[in-house]
């Protein structure tokens, strides 16, 4: 389960309860306590402050980090403001020093998950079919984009919602349903927490320009393994800038891997490739959008500065 949240119905009444705090409240340097059973010791108290929020160390649950001390038995507990309210779930120690670097699922994730497993006895999350990256800020500025922002497209799952809405590989999705994705984890947060079916929108950056799509996202399935094809292209060996070669991707090579040149592709051709590495600056780096069996990254490169004599 991506969330290690379950909800147990007990069979009893007047049991004591603690009051839910809001997580989206907490900051940094806050004061809080854990309350657990590490090594069958019950009800065992630690302390310590919030270091961050929203970190990113799982697909779609937005971390609390403290500096708790958590050990084995620990994880379940509550993790309580000074008020006693709890705004969190202890999960685990997050450390390869043995220092107390704890992490905990906050506590309005946990009633998200708590909530449709009541109503619909499983959880649902929304998807789009894209693997992302982060954008650096090289690549930001070699596309145009200014500041580094969004998510970055390498593959689009063919016959998935994203490819019907007209993403292409290489796009920066920049928002979804208005709301700004400011780094690539973001984008499966908000995806996942959207419900299956809906109809909305995606902002793209794309050849220097935005562009609105409309996407219907789909139901999370189990992830299918696959084993990308290798290409090894042959053709006429073209310029050597940049201290590479390139050649001529053969037509069945482009099919295969679905790729739609001369319209939709920047470089279509060794010849063009030439044609546009001579119009390039000496020293400015160039985002290459390299294929890599089905994803596509972007790559930065910095051309050859010859050495003085």
């Amino acid at each position: 389960m991506r969330t290690d949240v379950a909800l147990v119905k007990i069979e009893a009444a007047n049991l004591p309860k603690l009051p839910l705090g809001d997580s989206s409240k907490i900051h940094a340097g806050e004061w809080v306590i854990a309350i657990g059973s590490p090594f069958g010791l019950e009800n065992t108290v630690t302390v310590g402050i919030v270091l961050a929020k929203g970190r990113d160390t799982g697909e779609y649950l937005p971390f609390i980090q403290t500096d708790v001390a958590v050990n084995s038995g620990n994880s379940g507990g509550p993790l309580l403001n000074m008020r006693g309210e709890v705004i969190g779930v202890n999960s685990l120690i997050y450390s390869r020093s043995g220092g107390y670097m704890s992490i905990s699922i906050s506590i309005d994730e946990a009633m998200r998950v708590v909530d449709q497993l009541r109503a619909n006895g499983k959880v649902t999350r929304g998807r789009i079919a894209v693997a992302i990256g982060e954008v650096s800020k090289e690549a930001a500025e070699s596309l145009g984009l200014g500041h580094p922002r969004g998510a970055l497209v390498g593959v689009v799952e063919p016959g998935g919602p994203a490819e019907k809405a007209g993403v292409e590989a290489c796009d920066i999705i920049l928002k979804l349903s208005g709301r700004d994705i400011d780094k690539a984890s973001d984008l499966p947060r908000m995806v996942g927490d959207t419900k299956p079916g809906t109809k909305t929108t995606l902002q793209v950056w794309r050849k220097g320009s935005t562009r609105e799509l409309n996407i219907t996202v789909a139901e999370m399935e189990a992830e299918k393994a696959s084993k990308a094809p290798e290409h090894r292209p042959r053709g006429e060996q073209a310029s050597k800038a940049f201290g590479l070669a390139v050649n001529d991707l053969p037509e069945a090579s482009q099919k295969e891997i679905k790729i739609r040149g001369g319209v939709e592709v920047d470089i279509a051709s060794a010849k063009q490739f030439d044609t546009v590495v001579k119009a390039l600056g000496k020293t400015k780096p160039a985002a290459f959008f390299v294929r890599r069996g089905k994803s596509t990254q972007v790559v930065m490169v910095r051309p050859a500065v010859a050495k003085a004599q």
